[in-house]
């Protein structure tokens, strides 16, 4: 009995996967379930998968060019500086295990 119910369930997520699958190519199809799938509000399964994200965010709208940098500020001249390896000035083999364990 439960193999039953498991296969059922398996082929009807199986064939609405597919059913969502051919509306989100038949965009005509997609109109005639839902009569707002022109609209850029609209979402369902369908809009997710012809999109390929279910976290599919539209781009905000452009508000005008960048802010150029200020270009005459003064950055300072960079040096550099040797920094001894701190691995080198330890004392690796100072604990070592008696020769004769």
């Amino acid at each position: 009995m439960r193999s039953r119910v498991e296969a059922f369930v398996a082929s009807s997520l199986a064939l609405a996967f597919a059913w969502t699958l051919v509306l989100s190519v038949s965009p005509q199809l997609h109109q005639r379930i839902h009569s707002d799938a022109n609209k850029v509000e609209h979402s369902c399964a369908v809009t997710f998968i012809a999109a390929g994200s279910y976290e599919h965010f539209a781009d905000p709208p452009a508000t005008g060019a960048p802010a150029q940098a200020d270009q005459s500020s003064n950055v300072p001249a960079l040096t550099s500086r040797w920094v001894q390896l701190a691995f080198l000035t330890a004392s690796i083999f100072e604990h070592a295990p008696p020769a004769n364990s």
